[in-house]
């Protein structure tokens, strides 16, 4: 293998990473709805996506250029209250930048978008990370110059690539010396990105890693689990976690434990049916193992090794503390499950901690319980202390989450979590 075919890469956001359209269009809507011009629709406005506000309010629409500052005022009204959450980061983009990264690269950004607004999506979709420098108008007259903010992130003497949606883009990148990658996936078209002169054009965000990062491989993908006890809230959250990880851009696997694919599920329903009165401990925490060892053959390793992220619902650490410790059966559990999981262990795990009795109260009042979950209390006691001191012992690992109170806020503590390490 080579090397990457660049030392540094300048990103466009809007319309090139993130999918900005609705709230970008809704605001400009909202402004000329104000201002009382008429004629313009969703679709007709696409082409305010990336220039900058100026430039498409006065220079395209027609306004004056007071009115235009009138309704850059009036956009901004709309689009700081909710217009940038209207948004999502293209699939595939966290994973592409990831691997970049990994080589070693220089990653920055070079947006149109005031500076505040631009960290504001970058801390909220977890992109922040991934970049060594942002560079963002400081006022109004210098959102003109894409240029010129360009130059004030590219690292003197590299070998560098721009990267944006429309012409503005291809041509700043061209004018500091850069080849330039056209996203057709974005707002501008395959003729205005061939006609200004873009290197390469990328037909989605696939083909844009192929081109950036030349014969070098996408990095692993993460591996994230949430634990806790029954009733923690752990099937609520797992479900936002999912959403939310799609919006932030990843290619989502989402799966559970004991489960996860058809071999596995099907032991899931002998392990978990509450007429199996008779199972021994150690037959149980067998059963376990043995759906998790083709969980991670079929499923989790897989998925891994492409670049997704996978969520988890329970894994290895749910038979230590239910069999392990719950059922009194020690370090055989660990032993069995060090094969099971082949070395194939969580980069980050979600630990919802509550109250033990009132979680099982909870959790019974909402349907029949399962076969472990009609434990007695005693159980129920080992396993939430076990869960708690398995977390202190893996701080690097563990994120321990209050699940007491609303699952909105329980989730904002989660997504918080998740932005800054996944």
């Amino acid at each position: 293998m080579g090397k990457l075919p660049y030392d540094a890469y300048i990103f466009d956001l809007d319309g090139t990473m993130t999918q900005s359209e609705p709230g970008i269009v809704k605001s400009v809507q909202y402004a000329l709805d104000k201002l009382g011009v008429e004629g313009y629709d969703r679709q007709s406005l696409r082409f305010v996506v990336g220039p900058p506000l100026m430039y498409s309010f006065h220079q395209v629409i027609g306004l004056s250029q007071q009115d235009a500052y009138r309704a850059i005022d009036l956009y901004r009204e709309r689009y700081s209250a909710k217009g940038w959450l209207e948004n999502s980061v293209y699939t595939g983009i966290p994973a592409m930048l990831r691997s970049l990264k990994a080589q070693g690269a220089y990653l920055a950004v070079a947006t149109a978008k005031p500076e505040h607004f631009a960290r504001k999506v970058l801390d909220h979709f977890g992109l922040s990370k991934y970049f060594d420098g942002l560079a963002a108008p400081r006022d109004e007259d210098e959102s003109r110059f894409k240029e010129r903010l360009v130059r004030r992130v590219l690292p003197q003497g590299a070998r560098g690539c721009m990267v944006g949606d429309r012409n503005l883009d291809v041509q700043a990148g061209q004018a500091c010396g850069l080849d330039t990658v056209g996203a057709l996936y974005g707002y501008g078209s395959r003729e205005e990105l061939e006609k200004a002169g873009a290197t390469y054009i990328a037909r989605d965000v696939e083909h844009l890693s192929r081109i950036l990062l030349g014969d070098q491989p996408l990095s692993p993908g993460k591996f994230i689990t949430l634990e806790g006890c029954d009733g923690c809230g752990k099937s609520t959250q797992h479900h936002l976690l999912a959403q939310c990880l799609e919006e932030m851009g990843h290619q989502v696997v989402v799966t559970r434990e004991p489960g996860g694919c058809p071999i596995s599920e099907r032991i899931r329903d002998i392990v978990l049916d509450a007429r199996e009165e008779g199972m021994s401990d150690l037959c149980e925490a067998l059963l376990f193992a043995a759906a998790r060892t083709q969980h991670v053959h079929q499923v989790i390793r897989p998925a891994l090794a492409a670049g997704k992220a996978v969520l988890c619902d329970r894994f290895v650490d749910s038979s230590l503390v239910y069999q392990g410790v719950g059922r009194g059966l020690g370090p055989v559990v660990e032993k069995i499950n060090q094969a099971a999981v082949d070395g194939c262990m969580p980069d980050l795990t979600i630990l919802l901690d509550i109250d033990p009795h009132a979680a099982m109260a909870r959790r019974t009042a909402a349907s029949s319980p399962d076969r472990i979950e009609k434990a007695p209390l005693e159980f129920v006691d080992r396993v939430y202390r076990a869960y708690r001191e398995l977390a202190a012992a893996q701080p690097q690992r563990y994120r321990i989450v209050d699940a007491g109170g609303d699952p909105r806020q329980v989730f904002a503590r989660i997504r918080e979590i998740v932005a800054a390490e996944v």
